[in-house]
């Protein structure tokens, strides 16, 4: 028997907190299309943060899982930082 290459479905995350991230995305894309971009954007960086901070507080037992924890925290709670100043900053210049 040929030794396989794990599959990251197999030994990372959890399908059922994966599709509600997807869910979020979705949700977050209808909204942005019937122009509530606040709320779109709110959405979307909230549920980044929270897949950051999730994977920096259960590590190993968290259900979000891309990479190493550094980098799944880091990517995570960056992103959704990020969009929120980028977002409102749009504010400051107007």
């Amino acid at each position: 028997m040929k030794n396989h290459p794990y599959v990251s479905e197999d030994h990372e995350g959890k399908p059922w907190f994966e599709w509600c991230v997807a869910l979020a995305v979705v949700v977050s894309g209808v909204l942005a299309v019937l122009g509530y971009t606040k709320a779109a954007t709110v959405l979307i960086s909230v549920t980044a943060i929270i897949t950051g901070l999730l994977r920096l507080v259960l590590r190993e037992r968290s259900p979000w899982k891309v990479r190493s924890v550094a980098f799944d925290s880091f990517i995570g709670i960056s992103l959704g930082i990020g969009l929120l100043a980028t977002y409102f900053s749009v504010y400051l210049i107007v």
